[in-house]
C-alpha cells in the first residue's frame, strides 16, 4: 500500500528566553511559525539557530499509547508470548522530557532499562479509524525512549509503576511529516555503542494497525504520541550513563541518565 505524500517539515517546539515557540526545522535554522502544527500555522520572519534555543519535547501529548511486545526478538528476549492484538498501555504526560534532558533514577527501582522506539504524533482527532485511513491522522513521526524500571515492571505484574515515573518518555527532537512508517531504522546507543538495531518492516502489528487499534480503545487527540515498540536488545542504563535513540531521517534524541536529587 502505497504511503501519501505530504510536504516535508521537521517541526520542533523551543525555547528562547522566556518564550516558548513552534518552529520548521532546516539544517541548523529554526523558522518561527506562527501558530501550531496541529491547526493553521503561517511562517514568520523570525529566525534562529539551533545553537540558540532549548529545544522542547516536540508537542504536549494528553498521553503516550504505547505498544509491547511488538517486535517478535523483543518478546522472545523477555520470556513472553507474541500478542495476537495489540497489547497496550499508557504512560502519563507527566512523564515527558525533551532531547538533553535528564532522565531521573528513581530511587526505588535497582534497574532501569533503555527501549528505543519510533514514535507516532496524531495530527487530528482520531476514533474507531480504520488501518487503511490511520496515516491521514498523523502529523508526523519521531523517536522516543519507552524508559522502563525493569525490576518494578516483573514486581507489579502491570506496567504503570514501572513505566510512568517523571521523565520516564523522552522523545524528539523534532516531529518529522514525511517518511515510511513501514520501513524505518531504529538504533540505541549507549555511551555510544550500538545496543538496538531494528526496523518497523519488523513489527507484528504495523504503524496502520496499532493506530487503528488504539482508536477503538480510546479517542486519540492531537498531540498524542503512540510509541511503537521496540526492538531486541533492551538492557539496563546507569546514573552517569548518555542514552541516544536514533531514526533517520528523524535525528537523535539525546538524554542523560542521573540520581535524584
Amino acid at each position: 500500500m502505497s504511503v501519501k505524500l505530504r510536504p516535508v517539515m521537521k517541526f520542533v517546539r523551543f525555547a528562547i528566553g522566556r518564550k516558548t515557540r513552534y518552529g520548521v526545522l532546516s539544517g541548523q535554522t529554526i523558522q518561527v511559525i506562527d501558530g501550531s502544527p496541529f491547526r493553521r500555522f503561517m511562517p514568520v520572519d523570525e529566525y534562529h539557530k539551533l545553537s540558540e534555543v532549548k529545544l522542547l519535547a516536540p508537542c504536549l501529548p494528553s498521553k503516550i499509547v504505547a505498544i509491547g511486545l511488538n517486535y517478535r526478538k523483543h518478546a522472545e528476549e523477555s520470556g513472553m508470548p507474541i500478542p495476537d492484538v495489540p497489547l497496550i498501555f499508557l504512560k502519563p504526560s507527566t512523564s515527558v522530557i525533551g532531547p538533553e534532558d535528564n532522565i531521573i533514577y528513581p530511587a526505588m527501582s535497582s534497574r532501569v532499562d533503555y527501549e528505543g522506539e519510533f514514535g507516532v504524533v496524531i495530527g487530528k482527532k482520531a476514533r474507531y479509524v480504520t488501518p487503511q485511513e490511520a496515516l491521514d491522522y498523523v502529523l508526523g513521526y519521531t523517536c522516543l525512549n519507552d524508559v522502563s524500571a525493569r525490576d518494578l515492571q516483573g514486581l507489579d505484574g502491570q506496567w504503570t509503576r514501572a513505566k510512568g515515573f517523571d521523565t520516564f518518555a523522552p522523545f524528539g527532537p523534532c516531529i518529522e511529516t514525511e517518511l515510511d512508517p513501514g520501513n524505518a531504522p531504529v538504533e540505541t546507543y549507549l555511551n555510544g555503542e550500538l545496543k538496538q538495531q531494528g526496523n518497523t518492516n519488523d513489527l507484528i502489528h504495523s504503524v496502520r494497525d496499532v493506530i487503528s487499534f488504539a482508536s477503538h480503545v480510546m479517542t486519540l487527540l492531537p498531540g498524542d504520541v503512540i510509541a511503537t515498540g521496540t526492538p531486541s536488545g533492551v538492557g539496563p542504563m546507569s546514573v552517569g550513563d548518555t542514552v541516544e535513540i536514533r531514526i533517520e531521517p528523524i535525528g537523535t534524541l539525546r538524554n542523560y541518565i542521573v540520581s535524584p536529587a
